[in-house]
């Protein structure tokens, strides 16, 4: 866990603690609201068949990304989470969203 903390600039097991609740909450909230947004986009098993589960992937995708930062500022993390996405982002290629 040291080498964790020292990674991520993380100074307590609290906060620690705290990033991991996020990530799983995230990660949960996001793939039980990506089944409402595909029922409103009408995409279901019926309609696309092979492709449903590479959409719904495809849905979630966007879905984290903002959930991550709202429910890591709910939890006094904003900081640690904001810089965590733009990082994630530039390394996936779309650092031109934050360019100056």
């Amino acid at each position: 866990m040291k080498r964790l903390k020292e990674r991520w600039g993380v100074t307590s097991n609290l906060q620690l603690t705290i990033i991991f609740i996020v990530f799983a909450l995230t990660g949960s909230a996001s793939a039980w609201l990506s089944k409402p947004f595909c029922v409103w986009l009408g995409i279901s098993k019926e309609n696309v068949g092979f492709w449903f589960t590479p959409l719904r992937l495809l849905l979630i995708f966007p879905i984290y990304q903002v959930l991550l930062v709202a429910i890591g500022t709910l939890f006094g993390q904003f900081t640690f989470f904001w810089a965590f996405e733009k990082k994630m982002l530039k390394a996936m290629g779309f650092g031109f969203l934050f360019k100056r």
